[in-house]
């Protein structure tokens, strides 16, 4: 998963580090020609580095490993005129952690690390363990620092999908499965209300495919897309209540209440086997309530394979914008799943 605000950092990094390295030679040397060709290569450096940040996007994943061999190519040449442009190094070893396998990033570092330490020696007026130990221990945090970053990254996004496809594909495939059901109980005997369930069911089908859109690409509702957030969950909950004067909350906050209702809906639908489902939002001073109560079975303590991801997955998002869930239930009496969100 890219994380927005590391790729900036690394990139705005690099043209700082370019940067300095141009000044100090600049600065500690004359302008010979040793010197005009560094700086040439410099510049050339900085272009071709900025122009595929810019179009990243565009230039496909080959085309981001000839642009990142053609930067390497270029700094080891600036290297060589001018060791002290090893800096920008770091910067460097992360776009190759962003880009190559394993195998080819340990090989990428070590001639990186080799690069900077032969770049240190000639610097040094006298060598000593460091200039060979520092590169190395630098190299390999940089190193395991982002293969750390890049599994939470990884873990965090399946607990996501894990989520999204739990309260929307997973409930709107429930929907549309009882509704052909129902279609093929009344065939026969009332052809008009079959062929309004199938109709019903395509419906389902189509919101249930935007709504896998939309998360895969991390995207919110498709319900707030074209709605508030009550008329989302009116449109879902026959009994449906309002309280208070609604006002604004964050996009995310909103995401999380519809989700929560969908998930606690999709539990008295298929768990409870509720004849009533009432669904209250409140908008409170300082914060929004979603209650939602069955008149079901209640928990009884019964579990079976999958069952209870949906509870888990309702305090994880809640947890995430730094709500809670309150969950009461008494067996043959129903159940009450509280969720309360500060703004």
């Amino acid at each position: 998963m890219e994380r927005v605000w590391l790729n900036r950092a690394m990139h705005a990094g690099f043209f700082l580090l370019l940067a300095a390295s141009a000044s100090r030679l600049v600065v500690r040397h004359p302008m010979d020609t040793q010197t005009v060709a560094a700086l040439t290569d410099a510049g050339l450096l900085a272009v071709l580095y900025a122009a595929g940040v810019a179009m990243w996007e565009r230039l496909g994943h080959r085309g981001r490993l000839a642009w990142l061999a053609a930067v390497l190519v270029c700094w080891l040449v600036l290297v060589e005129l001018a060791p002290s442009f090893a800096w920008c190094a770091i910067p460097l070893l992360y776009v190759c952690l962003r880009l190559l396998p394993i195998r080819a990033t340990i090989a990428a570092a070590a001639v990186l690390t080799l690069a900077v330490i032969i770049a240190q020696i000639s610097l040094a007026d006298r060598f000593d363990p460091s200039l060979v130990l520092a590169p190395i221990a630098v190299a390999a945090m940089t190193v395991v620092i982002f293969w750390e970053l890049r599994r939470a990254g990884i873990m965090q996004e399946r607990e996501r999908l894990s989520r999204e496809i739990h309260d929307t594909l997973a409930q709107g495939l429930t929907s549309q499965r009882m509704l052909l059901q129902a279609a093929e109980r009344v065939w026969e005997s009332d052809p008009a209300s079959a062929r309004e369930y199938l109709r019903t069911a395509i419906e389902a089908t189509g919101d249930n495919l935007e709504e896998a859109r939309r998360f895969v690409r991390d995207l919110g509702p498709a319900a707030l897309a074209r709605g508030s957030l009550a008329d989302a969950i009116k449109a879902m909950s026959p009994e449906f209540r309002l309280e208070g004067q609604e006002y604004p909350i964050d996009p995310r906050t909103q995401a999380v209440l519809l989700r929560v209702a969908q998930g606690a809906l999709a539990n008295a639908r298929e768990h409870a086997h509720a004849s009533r489902v009432i669904v209250t939002l409140s908008y409170l001073p300082g914060e929004v309530t979603l209650d939602v109560y069955d008149d079901g079975v209640g928990i009884t303590g019964e579990h079976r394979p999958g069952r209870g991801y949906g509870l888990r997955g309702m305090r994880d998002r809640l947890a995430e914008v730094g709500g809670t869930l309150v969950v009461e239930s008494v067996p043959g009496e129903g159940t009450a799943v509280a969720a309360r969100i500060p703004v």
